[in-house]
């Protein structure tokens, strides 16, 4: 029996502040599909979408919070499965 992951997804602000993050969370989840609307870009994955927190500092030159992405975020479809200092993943939960 195959099985198909559910898509989650992220809606983000597009502005230009947001842009290393969005590249960070590229980096980290490579099938990830970004769609650009206005003032809005939707990140979309199967299965989960991982946000490092270390891979966002690279991007941003900075140290980031990950409580930082509350001002980035419009809206989600799964759920926040983990939200620490290092990571967010957002997935369905089974």
């Amino acid at each position: 029996m195959t099985t198909t992951l559910r898509q989650v997804g992220i809606d983000l602000q597009d502005a230009e502040e947001n842009r290393p993050l969005v590249d960070a969370i590229k980096a980290d989840n490579p099938e990830l599909t970004i769609r650009h609307l206005p003032g809005l870009l939707k990140l979309q994955s199967a299965g989960r979408i991982v946000i490092n927190r270390e891979t966002v500092e690279r991007q941003l030159g900075r140290d980031w919070d990950t409580g930082e992405f509350q001002l980035a975020i419009v809206s989600y479809a799964g759920n926040f499965t983990e939200w620490d200092d290092d990571q967010i993943i957002v997935s369905w939960e089974h």
